[in-house]
């Protein structure tokens, strides 16, 4: 069995690794560390919640602890992210280090980030716009800053953060080591690869367009009108932590409002809330004291709770890809998860992209019922908590609670695919 004692760690990384827990590396970190520590570019893709964060955090740790000078500077597309890999990265240097790192990020104090600077930190993680602003008021230098990480690639392109990232980069010196992770590698991600790394190793783990296998999909066609008592239903018959992803900031503090109304323990995460009250939300979700997590697609990437065991979609995401991203807040890390979406008539046009996404061999679902009340054939009855009621099919399974998994006995598909609305949750096998 492979573990880390292997990649000939400085002793205070191994020591930090042991009180973290870690002790057999996940895929993505068999592939990646080595390579980051032999000092090569890589290029890597994998699913959310395989380790990506330890697979770029260890070399670069191991690094600086091995040289005395130098600098690292690592670029995530959120604040969540960033604040999570500062932790992993403090975790790794252990209590008695003298290293000095420092976490810059849009929200937090101007004054205690230049203060934070003036000590010569050695580790930098951010945001670009953040970055940007210390660098062009003069605050940060990186003119020894030898190893880069771009975390989430792909998000920060999303983002509209490819201009800033172009300009960090001039900072830094020609003669550096690059890691570019993503969750895909489409086009655009290839070509900047090309701009800002040397002769990279690619690396990939799994599919990063499908779900980790051990969460169970659940998809429930219901009415716009039905779709709030549905949640309640499925709220009662869930047990442990849920994230639930809505579509806006207003319809997520209306959503905590309502539900905190009827004795549910909820809070709220989006992007409208200052910094220190993120961090005091996430920090007390973390904490288990409270429940259910309502948030918007802010949280749908980076954000790492392991006791996290349902994601509930109530509105899909405008952007398939961040579909993976919603759900992989479960399952992560070797646990088991579920994920549940309502999906109302309106979503139709969404919902056929995500599957596309998924599955892109195969015909898009059927999806049993129209807006249009005038269609006919089976539509909404509008049953509180019921959902839609269609007519049945010839299986005796009603056209409103559709299976997309493998319905033959014995399939093995129905782990990554969508389960009938009341399957049970039974993964084939655990994420590494």
């Amino acid at each position: 069995m492979t573990t880390f004692e292997q990649f000939n760690l400085p002793p205070a990384l191994s020591t930090a690794l042991a009180a973290m827990n870690y002790t057999t590396p996940t895929p993505i970190q068999l592939q990646a560390i080595p390579l980051g520590l032999e000092g090569k570019d890589v290029l890597g893709s994998a699913q959310t919640g395989t380790g990506k964060t330890a697979a770029f955090s260890i070399p670069l740790v191991s690094k600086i602890m091995l040289s005395p000078r130098g600098s690292a500077l690592v670029l995530t597309p959120t604040r969540e992210l960033a604040s999570q890999v500062m932790e992993v990265i403090t975790q790794l240097l252990g209590k008695r280090s003298f290293i000095q790192s420092v976490l810059l990020i849009g929200g937090d104090s101007m004054t205690k980030q230049c203060a934070k600077l003036r000590m010569r930190p050695r580790i930098i993680v951010g945001t670009p716009g953040r970055i940007n602003d210390h660098l062009e008021r003069g605050n940060l230098i990186l003119h020894d800053t030898s190893f880069l990480v771009l975390d989430e690639t792909d998000r920060m392109l999303d983002m509209g953060f490819g201009i800033q990232i172009d300009k960090i980069v001039k900072f830094l010196p020609k003669e550096r080591q690059t890691l570019m992770f993503s969750a895909t590698l489409p086009a655009e991600i290839v070509k900047m690869s090309a701009k800002y790394l040397k002769s990279p190793e690619r690396i990939a783990v799994g599919s990063t367009t499908q779900a980790m296998p051990a969460i169970t999909q659940e998809v429930i066609q219901v009415s716009e009108v039905a779709k709030y008592d549905e949640l309640v239903t499925q709220l009662n018959k869930r047990e442990g932590s849920i994230i639930m992803f809505v579509k806006t900031k207003r319809g997520a503090d209306k959503m905590t409002e309502r539900l905190n109304k009827i004795g549910f323990k909820t809070d709220t995460l989006h992007g409208d809330l200052h910094q220190r009250k993120r961090e005091r939300v996430i920090q007390a979700f973390r904490d288990m004291k409270f429940r259910i997590l309502v948030a918007t697609d802010i949280a749908a990437r980076g954000l790492d709770i392991p006791h996290i065991e349902h994601v509930i979609n109530y509105d899909l995401p405008q952007c398939p890809e961040d579909y993976i991203h919603r759900i992989g807040r479960t399952g992560r890390n070797g646990s088991v998860g579920s994920a549940v979406c309502l999906i109302s008539p309106e979503d139709g046009l969404k919902w056929r992209d995500i599957h596309k996404l998924l599955y892109p061999n195969e015909p898009a679902p059927h999806m049993p019922y129209s807006p249009s009340p005038k269609r006919g054939g089976g539509g909404y009855k509008g049953k509180s908590g019921g959902g839609y009621k269609g007519k049945p099919n010839n299986g005796g399974q009603k056209s409103g609670e559709r299976s997309y998994g493998d319905k033959k006995p014995g399939g093995n598909g129905g782990n990554n695919r969508f389960k009938r609305f009341g399957g049970k949750r039974t993964p084939s096998s655990a994420a590494a």
